[in-house]
């Protein structure tokens, strides 16, 4: 039989050898798993800006990044998130507008001036009006993510000047009414199609163009079926990074804290890249052999914001935030 000093020893070893098992397994347990699904290319600056965001959880969180919407097609993030199936996503506004009218507002072509108007807004107090608004159908924003300005992309060689020159194109835009009406008020006619469909469109000529910032249009390579761009300059593109309102509930304070400094830090790499990447693009397009050329812009603006003003989305649209945005300096 042990002797009572052998016992006393036996135990503390055996309490040190199961602290130092149940320790790591504790950690293990305690790591929650965050799936991202978006429709983005795994070549994209964001999909590498993610990449970074994953890296500064990986102590707290495994994130699991899914991008060319191989886990959710697009448009269906948002509900995914809704329900519990998905944790984080790059939810369009226009989505976002869906099951919230106000947000049209925030969809609207030549509202943001740039991407430092476009990120003063969301940190601004009638910003964070705006994003209470998706918080209560579920969907916690941490901030908004920019990927360029969005130009007109055509396959035919006319050349485009006016809304008029735009009269019965066949312009692909994404599924929804905000989009939709945004491909009005450029003058063409909007066609719902999938991202992922549309290098196929243009090359077989389903579709006579496609509007998105330079980054997307060399990403997606759509400067190999298409002959033009048109810098109509209409929209500053960004989506939400967004993380289901459950999930963000399930944190810590100081994992939020975590998980916000984290998407700030990936987000500003992500639109310095894209910032300087633009720059240099068209430089890029013109050597593959496509024309970039500037239209009567101003045409475009006013017949896009009577359409707006006009519309029913303005309706829906907060009294005064239109002119709060147009404040911000």
């Amino acid at each position: 039989m042990l002797s009572s000093f052998s016992r006393r020893v036996a135990i503390v070893f055996s309490a040190i050898v199961f602290a130092g098992i149940a320790a790591p397994l504790a950690d293990a347990q305690a790591q929650k798993t965050l799936k991202f699904s978006s429709t983005i290319s795994a070549n994209d600056i964001r999909a590498r800006a993610l990449k970074m965001f994953g890296d500064d959880l990986k102590k707290d969180f495994k994130v699991e990044l899914y991008f060319g919407a191989t886990l959710f097609k697009q448009g269906t993030e948002m509900v995914a998130m809704q329900r519990g199936n998905l944790e984080l996503s790059l939810v369009a506004p226009q989505d976002i507008a869906k099951q919230v009218p106000e947000w049209s507002l925030l969809t609207a072509a030549y509202l943001f001036r740039d991407s430092d108007h476009l990120l003063k807004f969301f940190k601004s107090d009638a910003g964070r009006e705006m994003v209470a608004k998706p918080e209560k159908r579920g969907i916690h924003i941490l901030a908004p993510v920019y990927f360029g300005t969005r130009q007109v992309n055509l396959k035919p060689t006319k050349k485009i000047m006016t809304p008029d020159d735009l009269k019965g194109m066949k312009l692909r835009m994404p599924g929804g009414a905000a989009w939709q009406f945004l491909g009005k008020a450029l003058g063409a006619n909007p066609t719902p199609m999938a991202y992922t469909e549309v290098y196929t469109g243009l090359q077989t000529g389903a579709i006579d163009g496609q509007d998105n910032p330079l980054p997307n249009d060399k990403n997606m390579k759509f400067y190999e079926v298409t002959s033009q761009i048109v810098l109509t300059s209409h929209l500053v593109g960004y989506d939400l990074l967004a993380v289901s309102k459950k999930a963000w509930d399930g944190m810590s304070a100081a994992q939020k804290a975590k998980v916000q400094a984290a998407a700030d830090r990936a987000i500003a790499w992500s639109t310095a890249q894209h910032l300087k990447q633009e720059k240099e693009l068209v430089a890029f397009f013109r050597k593959e052999g496509l024309k970039v050329y500037t239209p009567n812009v101003a045409a475009f603006r006013e017949r896009a914001q009577k359409m707006y003003m006009e519309s029913d989305f303005a309706k829906d649209w907060p009294k005064g935030m239109l002119q709060r945005i147009n404040a911000i300096k």
